[in-house]
């Protein structure tokens, strides 16, 4: 592999802003200092732009196999990278559902193949596959994905009996999808005695609500207390539900950890007036209320990480009317941009930022090696000039589907450069794609 040097970098890691250079080889970090003097075959002049750690973003749908008309992991890894995201990890809601472990073994198989950032995937549980599950392998497999709420195919798990046997067993870490079934087949029955079949999208929040979201979280923290289980929480909607989770305890210390999204960080229910279905996810975008309360979860420690949820349909299949059209959209690209928004308003500093997204993210699932800029680390580095304006159109996104929420938008920092495990992938716009991602592995 070529031996990089990048020069002058304001490096932002392990809470603290510094001037340094990075001196790349093999595809990890061999040196940080202030002035390294050595050839390279490559050096690149980072004076005045700031280096992050790649995010790790815990929560994509990149859809392959069977729903890749609406993205792939060819193009949803290179959407990643773009965005200055080096890692990711799959949900298993794909068709065939990931639910034995040879099917998640053919999604690790595509990867390896056409991923152009790190990867890992999650195994999926359902009523009926315990024992598949508890086979699961804690050194090269994020976590268990369990759906506490309603959910694609045979995923949603309501069996007392199993989710006992999940919380009780697994070897692994439980991540949950929470949001409970029964108040929401009510909540839909009621608006449509009185609407019929005319919902609007701005009802979405009041048919899954904050109370199906409560109900369910606290659930699941419930079971993870009673059997001393691995929890974590993912895409936190409500200011709530982030009263289940302690802010006072380190984070390697926790059992029960939990997840904010970069939407319900940014939309908020007032925005379904004019983004309609584009902001249509499970769980639902809520109230400023919600979202400012989330935001302080995420600074107080209550809420330890911050992903997408990334999960694109087809223009068309958003285009529906509200009840046809699917909840989900595509996030990936543009996450880090508008974590950089929210640190321009002054909402988040850059240390936190990376936080959030890279630090604390390896260290809720002990990612082997990632996650930080230190000497002896992989190289998964990005490079940001944080005041390039960058705005979103169709000419740019690189997410098959072809459409962002944040379509329009001006951005006010620009990702220049992206290294994946060694590799410059992405440069001042263009992807390079030289050599591919990395299967992640876990120090457990």
């Amino acid at each position: 592999m070529p031996i990089t040097l990048i020069k002058a970098a304001t490096i932002v890691n392990e809470g603290r802003t510094i001037s340094a250079d990075v001196l790349i080889s093999d595809g990890r970090i061999e040196k940080i200092a202030p002035e390294i003097s050595t050839s390279a075959d490559t050096e690149v002049n980072a004076e005045g732009l700031h280096l992050f750690p790649g995010l790790i973003d815990d929560q994509v749908h990149f859809r392959e196999p069977g729903l890749t008309h609406k993205a792939d992991i060819w193009h949803e890894s290179r959407a990643a990278v773009a965005g200055g995201t080096t890692s990711f990890m799959e949900m298993p809601n794909t068709v065939p559902n990931a639910l034995t472990q040879q099917l998640l073994q053919d999604k690790y198989d595509i990867a390896a193949d056409r991923s152009l950032a790190n990867y890992s995937f999650y195994m999926g549980a359902a009523n009926d596959n315990l024992d598949e599950v508890l086979r699961t392998s804690p050194r090269d497999v994020c976590g268990i994905k369990v759906f506490m709420g309603s959910s694609t195919g045979n995923m949603l798990v309501d069996d007392e009996h199993t989710l006992e046997g999940i919380f009780a067993n697994s070897p692994v870490l439980v991540a949950t999808h929470c949001e409970d079934e029964r108040t929401i087949r009510q909540n839909t029955a009621m608006y449509k005695a009185t609407h019929g079949d005319n919902l609007s999208v701005d009802m979405h929040p009041l048919i899954r609500s904050a109370e199906a979201c409560y109900i369910s979280s606290s659930r699941a923290v419930e079971l993870a207390k009673k059997h001393g289980s691995r929890l974590h929480v993912l895409h936190i909607s409500t200011a709530k539900e982030a009263d289940l989770f302690e802010k006072d305890v380190p984070l390697a210390k926790k059992r029960i950890t939990a997840e904010a999204c970069v939407h319900h960080l940014w939309f908020s229910d007032a925005d379904y007036a004019k983004k309609g279905n584009f902001i249509k996810w499970n769980p639902a975008v809520k109230t400023a209320a919600d979202r400012e309360g989330i935001l302080q979860a995420v600074l107080d420690g209550r809420i330890d990480v911050i992903a997408t949820d990334h999960a694109p349909h087809t223009l068309a299949e958003k285009s529906q009317a509200y009840l046809q059209a699917p909840s989900g959209g595509p996030l990936v690209q543009h996450a880090l941009q508008a974590l950089l928004d929210m640190h321009h308003d002054g909402k988040l500093t850059l240390e936190q930022l990376v936080q959030k997204t890279a630090h604390d993210v390896a260290t809720c699932f002990q990612v082997d090696q990632r996650g930080f800029i230190r000497e002896g680390y992989w190289a998964d580095i990005v490079l940001v000039d944080l005041n390039k304006p960058y705005t979103v159109s169709k000419g740019n996104i690189l997410s098959k589907c072809g459409w962002s929420p944040f379509e329009g938008h001006t951005f006010k920092s620009t990702i220049t450069h992206t290294w994946v495990s060694g590799n410059l992938v992405y440069e001042q716009g263009v992807l390079l794609e030289r050599g591919s991602g990395q299967r992640l592995l876990f120090d457990r």
